[in-house]
């Protein structure tokens, strides 16, 4: 299988030429130290006043520069050694370089008038649309520049279509500079908040690879949960779901921690399948896990207007929810199977080990009192946080090993290389969201949404959630989540569902294209790392992450999963949920104290179900429902609580 993009970009300065990688590395490099001057408000200190889309042009043109010059036309080529650079990409980066120093010194002049300097906006404007274009699909391929093309085809043409499609005429000269110039396309929010706090975000992750915190996650993971049956699997768990929150991307977490607990799993008696299936599901997990959410809550508190904090809150019940099913999937497996704890020889000592790296967990304490105590801006708090993370990694080190400050600086260029495809993926995202504004279409995909759904709520939502998982197919999380929130959440909106409730909607579902078959990425990572057929992980990963699939249709109708309502409420759904996950997920393992007969778990299965019923939300029918499955899961559990069970839970190596 071939590499995917995230290694791609991680390697281009290892794989190039000694006479490139100098100017790779200068480019890279360049990027980070842009977002971090402007997240400690250099400019302004310096006595440079300039608007944070000037700042952004002005670094998107280092990382669209660079995107010439490391990655090939012929992405079949992308990751190999380039020996010479075409005088083609050579001129394209010049050029991309220029056409944004340009723009980014006469932004305020010719956006706040476009039609007093129309051919100069459109001149540089459509320079860089054609750029952007191409450095898209160098970096992610065919797959999201489909579809934009399609969106920025409709803007020249849409006033041609007849009937619902049907858009609004703009002047070609005026759509260009629009989809570039304007505040509700390129230049908008999700650029601001990529070339800002993603790439804060993913530098403090690169400062905690370097520093060894990836590894200390992994370690403490093992010393933790090593000694119960099916430790590996629990191992992976519990080290992606701390690693996948700050990293971006649900294919990169799979690549990060999956080259350690892949092969536990394997030698602790998990299929290649299953090993696969465990890293990719509790990998996308991680971008579901508060407080950073691979950077979405951020752009997604950004889109609905509300703090950030209620973001977070809103992401934790449903996101422990989705770990327990894992988890619980995960421990009967052990047990049916009979997958043996990691040998005591091969597990680090839990105290020898939080006493060697627990000054990583400074790191997010700072990031959390910066973002909740002291209501610092996130890219800010997460700079505060590299700083601690890379003190502490050069004062005391981990596994015997204190950080160099080179490898500093090797975070910062790594950094510049690591946000690349998702500079272009939210660029290209906000020439959609200009189509959208622009033409009328946002308001047409909504009407169309709600005329095919008819009255029915639940096929709405099926449509949704069908659209969201098909356009989310080889996207990072943010990407993911930019273009679904433009094109999908307002209808979910229009529906009489709350702003946070569809949002998070969309953004669970463009998720699981992740692990969803025919096109799940991290899925097919870990199957590559697993030396397993993808296709077939890609269905066990469905498997066990199937409460991903239902639990937001749970939180839609009830919002007491998104921490709104009262105390009493919330905790009454929380428990009610999670029991529901539990009986589901003993039924999908097929194991609760011994192998389960079908219908054991066809009855487990089904109790499960109506306790996930919302009554709050529902006919009062519901409640007697909620009963009836209460009843009918204690009964299989009474029925088989007697029967030898697989071991106690811990065993001994």
């Amino acid at each position: 299988m071939a590499k995917t993009k995230n290694t791609k970009n991680k390697n281009v300065a290892e794989s190039a030429a000694p006479r490139f990688d100098v100017i790779f590395n200068i480019l890279a490099s360049t990027i980070t130290l842009l977002a971090i001057a402007w997240a400690l408000d250099l400019p302004r200190t310096i006595g440079l006043v300039l608007v944070v889309q000037q700042y952004m042009v002005f670094a998107f043109g280092f990382a669209l520069a660079l995107v010439f010059l490391s990655c090939p036309a012929n992405r079949n080529m992308t990751g190999q050694t380039r020996v010479t650079i075409p005088i083609y990409d050579i001129l394209a980066a010049i050029i991309s370089l220029a056409v944004c120093v340009w723009i980014s010194i006469r932004f305020t002049q010719i956006s706040e008038d476009v039609f007093f300097h129309l051919n100069e906006a459109f001149a540089a404007s459509s320079i860089l649309l054609v750029l952007i274009i191409e450095g898209l699909r160098r970096t992610v391929g065919w797959s999201l520049l489909s579809v934009a093309l399609v969106f920025i085809v409709y803007g020249f043409f849409g006033h041609l279509i007849p009937g619902t499609f049907n858009g609004l005429y703009v002047e070609p000269r005026q759509l260009v500079a629009y989809l570039v110039l304007d505040l509700n396309a390129f230049v908008g929010v999700p650029l601001v908040v990529g070339s800002t706090i993603v790439v804060a975000f993913i530098f403090f992750g690169q400062v905690l690879k370097h520093t060894g915190g990836t590894l200390f996650f992994t370690d403490i993971s093992i010393a933790l949960m090593g000694g119960f049956r099916g430790g590996a699997a629990k191992i992976a768990i519990v080290a992606s779901s701390l690693f996948g929150s700050v990293s971006g991307s649900a294919v990169s977490n799979v690549v990060s921690t999956g080259v350690i607990t892949i092969p536990l799993m394997r030698k602790g008696g998990y299929s290649a399948q299953r090993s696969g299936a465990i890293e990719a599901v509790a990998s996308t997990g991680g971008q579901l896990m508060p407080p950073v959410m691979g950077a979405a809550a951020f752009l997604m508190a950004e889109n609905i207007q509300t703090p950030y904090s209620d973001v977070v809150l809103a992401a934790l019940i449903p996101a422990l929810l989705y770990y327990l099913a894992v988890f619980i999937q995960a421990d009967l497996d052990a047990a049916r199977t009979g997958a043996k704890p990691v040998p005591a020889d091969q597990r680090p000592k839990a105290g020898k080990t939080f006493i060697s790296g627990g000054h990583f967990l400074l790191s997010f304490v700072v990031l959390i009192v910066a973002l909740f105590v002291f209501n610092q801006p996130p890219e800010r708090a997460a700079l505060y946080a590299a700083g601690v993370a890379a003190i502490t990694g050069m004062v005391f080190g981990y596994d015997g090993k204190r950080m160099a400050p080179s490898l500093l600086w090797n975070a910062v260029r790594d950094t510049g290389f690591a946000v690349l495809d998702l500079l272009m993926i939210v660029a290209v995202a906000g020439f959609v969201i200009g189509v959208l504004q622009v033409s009328g279409l946002g308001f047409s995909l909504t009407n169309i949404l709600i005329e095919l759904a008819g009255d029915s709520v639940f096929l709405l939502l099926f449509i949704t959630a069908f659209i969201g998982i098909v356009l989310g197919m080889g996207m990072p999380t943010l990407g993911v989540y930019v273009l679904l929130s433009a094109l999908i959440a307002p209808t979910l909106v229009e529906a009489g569902f709350s702003l946070m409730a569809s949002h998070m909607f969309v953004l669970y579902f463009g998720l699981l294209s992740m692990i969803t078959p025919p096109i799940a990425l991290a899925a097919f990572t870990a199957a590559n790392l697993a030396k397993a057929d993808p296709m077939k992980t890609g269905f066990e990963a469905v498997r066990y992450g199937w409460s991903a699939y239902i639990i937001p249709f749970i939180f839609i109708f009830a919002p007491e999963l998104l921490f709104q309502g009262s105390a009493g409420l919330i905790a009454f759904t929380m428990v009610q949920t999670g029991f529901a996950v539990w009986l589901i997920s003993v039924g999908a393992s097929g194991y609760f104290r011994d192998h389960l007969r079908v219908i054991d778990r066809a009855g487990i299965i089904l109790a499960g179900a109506c306790l996930l019923l919302p009554a709050s939300a529902m006919p009062s029918w519901a409640v007697w429902v909620n009963l009836a499955g209460l009843g009918l899961g204690l009964a299989v559990i009474a029925l088989n609580f007697k029967k030898p069970g697989g071991g106690k839970l811990k065993q001994t190596a």
